[in-house]
């Protein structure tokens, strides 16, 4: 895995939280354009209820030219 300074988690377990998650990520990338994700880790988990999703960015600071 690539060095990183940062973690940023998305998780949710339920459906329409679920569906405007990529919506969130995109505002949270463009709010953070200093940032640069080096590897991410995206993981899903259930039980007889639940099933939830998680989004795991690993990020730096980006390199000042």
């Amino acid at each position: 895995m690539t060095e990183f300074t940062g973690v940023k988690v998305f998780t949710t377990t339920l459906a329409r939280d679920r569906e405007a998650m990529g919506e969130h990520i995109s505002r949270w990338l463009t709010e953070n354009p200093g940032l640069e994700v080096v590897d991410k880790l995206v993981t899903q988990s259930s039980d007889r209820e639940f099933h939830c999703l998680s989004i795991t960015f690993f990020y730096r600071e980006r390199k000042k030219a």
